[in-house]
């Protein structure tokens, strides 16, 4: 009876040991290495490795090592299904190899390193495998019931962590990427006043971008995009995007043709992507001004004395749906004093209402003044006090006062 009691109580200290609090302070590399250490002292093992699995789901990655860091510094990979790891990830159940050389494995440095046994459970966190945690001996071992219970204990652990870290991680890239391609100043262009806005979601960052840029021929371009989805990837493919239009920007003059043109690039390169993006062209005395858009938001005219309206755009299909259709260019006429307001969905959409009632109110409150005047007025009547969900981008531009 005291044996036991002293073995429930010896166990309930190895469980503190793997769940403990200090671990959510750590990042993704102190985590998993402070986690592995444990492990090989609460199990007495000789080597504990974490594989992630990698986006596409196909193959488990070495991320973490103890005892045989040549698995990380190596870049180990293992094939979902195939080997001793694999079978782990495809089985998602625990699985014991009590003689590693004349086990099937699929690492050669598992038995180049003089492993006999192995032990392996999968990280299981969303009701999904995330990778798996395998630990390992020099000489024959035969794990327990209750070691094994520990070992899918750690990784359940490890699981739910690896999930918040890289959530974490990602969401800081994805800030630092969207930062870094957003202009931090806009262009000195004469004849022309500039104000931009840009306002990170709630929820998570996005794929929302602008970007403004003069051309050989002393044309200026005006970009506003929205790639669809949120997060690294969104602003991944948005860092693509607004690169290859900036090239075709080089190429032609014709805002259709440039959307063509990254329409025809991103259903090659980036199949799985979409995004709405308006282009504007404007001659260089600002006097006419040339846009397409790929199933974007119609951008707000105001002329002096006038109520502002949206321009009338055909909203040509996405970049990225696969489908092949001509694109439009359409032109306006931009007087002294005259101002473009572009935009992204989450400036004008709301859960409960209509975007149409989201443009109207933009409409409402856009008029034809100094850019960072009327950008200050559109933040403080379709934001307020609130965060939005989704990114909002808006990018003002006004042809100077005669």
């Amino acid at each position: 009876m005291l044996e036991n009691s002293e073995d429930a109580a010896r166990r309930l200290e190895n469980i503190r040991a793997l769940t403990d609090e200090a671990f959510a302070h750590m990042d993704m590399d102190e985590f998993l290495d402070t986690l592995l250490d444990r492990v090989r002292e609460i199990l007495d093992v000789d080597t504990a490795v974490v594989l992630l699995l990698d986006r596409q789901g196909r193959f488990l990655e070495a991320t973490a090592a103890k005892g045989i860091e040549e698995e990380v510094s190596q870049a180990a990979r293992v094939p979902v299904g195939r080997g001793f790891s694999g079978r782990v990830a495809a089985e998602r159940r625990p699985v014991y190899i009590a003689d590693v050389p004349s086990a099937a494995v699929f690492n050669p440095l598992l038995a180049e390193r003089g492993l006999r046994s192995l032990l392996g459970v999968p990280l299981i966190g969303g009701g999904r495998v995330v990778g798996v945690l395998h630990v390992g001996t020099l000489t024959h071992r035969e794990f327990t019931e209750d070691e094994a219970e520990l070992l899918q204990l750690a990784a359940s652990r490890a699981a739910l962590a690896v999930q918040a870290l890289v959530s974490r991680a990602e969401r800081a890239g994805a800030r630092e990427l969207t930062r870094s391609l957003i202009p931090t100043a806009l262009p000195d262009i004469p004849g022309a006043e500039l104000a931009a806005r840009y306002s990170p979601g709630k929820a998570s960052v996005g794929g929302d971008w602008y970007d403004v840029f003069t051309l050989p021929s002393g044309e200026i371009g005006i970009v506003m995009g929205d790639v669809a989805g949120h997060g690294l990837g969104a602003a991944v493919v948005m860092g693509r995007m607004r690169s290859a239009l900036r090239a075709y920007a080089l190429e032609s003059t014709d805002p259709a043709e440039v959307l063509r043109r990254l329409d025809r690039k991103m259903q090659h390169f980036e199949p799985d992507a979409t995004a709405t993006v308006l282009y504007a062209v404007f001659d260089p005395g600002l006097e006419r001004v040339r846009l397409s858009s790929a199933g974007h938001l119609p951008p707000a005219l105001a002329l002096p004395g006038r109520p502002a309206r949206c321009v009338d755009t055909k909203p040509d299909v996405l970049i990225g749906l696969g489908i092949e259709t001509p694109r439009e260019t359409v032109t306006v006429t931009l007087p002294p004093g005259g101002l473009l307001a572009l935009y992204t969905d989450g400036l004008v959409e709301r859960r409960g209402s209509s975007v149409n009632t989201g443009i109207d109110r933009l409409c409402e409150v856009v008029f034809a003044g100094p850019p960072e005047e009327v950008s200050a007025t559109v933040m403080s009547a379709l934001i307020g006090r609130e965060r939005t969900e989704d990114d909002v981008a808006l990018l003002v531009i006004r042809r100077a006062p005669a």
